[in-house]
């Protein structure tokens, strides 16, 4: 019977999405005969931690799933066998990527690709705490439906169920590798304040992130659209389109992915910076690999921690690193999109080898580009005042250790490949042993 992972990433309170995702392992399991495996990857402090321990228990058994709730512990020695039985050097190193410190979007999911591994599941599904499900009829959406039924299959078997069709021409034999939609609420990233302040400065920042040498209408077009979602849409019925999918029409927090994929390619495990986690999609696109993007749309929200001066620091810098982030990731797309085709080997598996040289060429790349952006950045967040000068002053005491890590994040990046076919072959040789 087919395996899937169904998984919930949190380090924060979240027992309503915990009870819901609950309900969607349980309609998976029970339209689409599929054992769910429901990952809760839980790094929460203890308080909060106890409360997903009687949430998690409170969740009805369900015939066909499986409820895994690791705490940072459980996870860390997992990875600790893992790690050891890859041969991976140096341990120690691969372990801090894989479980660090700070708060990072890619490693998370990183090791929900190794555990998905363990628990022999052809296909990962990713939700965030601080996203619900719409309603038709008074019964949630839930985006699974659409993943389980194209994920993995030749897209030319689906292609007719699809409500359109834009693959390339050539890729039809080619397996559907990742099936998302986006989200309807709030804005994925909190800069909808800086919008309202100051649109020509909200322009400047949104501008950092596309790549330079887009015609200034495109530019202008894709700052629109940044992190907008699907706006307030509301979900009145099924439409699915089948061709490589932009990162700009899908959300992490309603994303697929096939086994093929993460099994040989993880994500950048960068810590405190947003974003980090849409490598694979530009990938994929860039290969021309099929995907199908759907409309069962998640509502996104922003939860209260954000809204403290804490919370709004730690956002604001996050943000900040995800744009010095740009300027090594554009590069690193730039050649991916150039290779196309080129990207996958004789059996149309990505061909991590080069995506790893890729990666390691753009750590090279002069650091002015990076200081620039910087620059800009503390000009902008000083225009803004109040409490965006604070991050302001950050920016000028944190410079220098900000640009390293800008730089830092991506040889870390090149590194976890180097060992990653590895970890992720160790993993399913070791299995995961329990349950919740």
């Amino acid at each position: 019977m087919r395996r899937v992972c169904l998984t919930l990433p949190t380090h924060r309170a979240c027992t309503g999405t915990i009870a819901a995702i609950g309900a969607e392992a349980a309609y998976g399991a029970r339209q689409f005969d599929v054992e769910a495996h429901l990952l809760i990857l839980d790094s929460s402090p203890a308080p909060v931690l106890a409360e997903h321990r009687r949430a998690v228990a409170a969740l009805p058994p369900s015939p066909g799933v499986t409820v895994h709730h690791l705490d940072e512990d459980e996870q860390r020695a997992f990875l600790h066998q893992v790690i050891g039985r890859s041969g991976g050097a140096p341990p120690d190193r691969l372990l801090e990527l894989m479980l660090p410190s700070r708060v990072s979007y890619g490693a998370c999911t990183n090791r929900a690709f190794l555990i998905a591994q363990a628990l022999g599941c052809t296909s990962v599904h990713r939700r965030d705490s601080d996203s619900r499900y719409q309603h038709l009829d008074g019964e949630p959406v839930f985006p699974l439906h659409q993943e389980l039924t194209y994920l993995g299959r030749r897209a030319d078997d689906v292609r007719e169920s699809a409500t359109r069709s834009k693959l390339p021409p050539g890729t039809g034999g080619r397996r559907v590798t990742l099936a998302g939609g986006s989200f309807v609420g709030e804005m994925s990233v909190d800069v909808a304040e800086i919008r309202d302040l100051d649109p020509d400065t909200y322009r400047e920042l949104i501008g950092l992130s596309i790549p330079d040498g887009y015609p200034e209408i495109w530019r202008g077009h894709l700052i629109d659209e940044s992190f907008r979602g699907a706006g307030d849409t509301a979900f009145d019925g099924d439409r699915t389109t089948l061709a490589p999918v932009s990162p700009m029409r899908v959300d992490m927090c309603n994303i697929a992915l096939d086994h093929e994929v993460y099994r040989r390619v993880p994500l950048p495990p960068a810590t405190d910076t947003i974003g980090s986690d849409y490598f694979l999609i530009h990938l994929l696109h860039d290969a021309r690999m099929p995907g199908v993007q759907h409309n069962r749309h998640i509502v996104n929200f922003h939860t209260a921690e954000r809204r403290t001066d804490d919370g709004f620091v730690a956002y604001q810098l996050r943000f900040v690193k995800f744009l010095l982030s740009k300027a090594y990731l554009n590069a690193v797309y730039a050649r991916t999109a150039a290779a196309g085709d080129a990207l996958l080997d004789a059996e149309g598996h990505i061909r991590a080898g080069e995506i790893a040289g890729f990666v390691r060429d753009s750590t090279g790349l002069d650091r002015a580009s990076s200081a620039h952006r910087l620059d800009v950045l503390d000009d902008a967040y000083r225009r803004l005042g109040d409490r965006y000068k604070t991050v302001a002053d950050i920016l000028v005491e944190r410079r220098s250790r900000l640009l390293d890590e800008a730089r830092d994040d991506m040889a870390d990046f090149a590194l976890l490949m180097d060992h990653w076919e590895a970890l992720t072959r160790a993993s399913a040789e070791a299995g995961l042993a329990g349950t919740r």
